[in-house]
């Protein structure tokens, strides 16, 4: 039978890895469009990362996606996700 503290050490790491790339994405970004995102407007669900900033920043994220993108391969390798949305 699987114990309780088992099933939370689990969850724990997973949400960990949540934050991670979270992190992660949030310094590509800052560093690729040079504006201050935080990790509260990051939400990332199914592969996809949506952004709650201001829609000039969203033009710029579009137009720099690629070299994003490639960024975020280097750093999450994987678990890089497939959109920005």
């Amino acid at each position: 039978m699987i114990e309780i503290k088992d099933l939370l050490l689990n969850f724990n790491s997973i949400l960990l890895s949540e934050e991670v790339k979270k992190s992660s994405i949030v310094n590509v970004l800052c560093q690729t469009v040079c504006a201050q995102i935080k990790s509260e407007d990051v939400k990332i669900k199914n592969g996809i990362v949506y952004l709650n900033i201001k829609p000039i920043y969203k033009n710029e994220i579009f137009l720099k996606k690629e070299e994003i993108f490639c960024k975020l391969k280097e750093t999450l390798g994987k678990k890089c996700p497939r959109k920005i949305i």
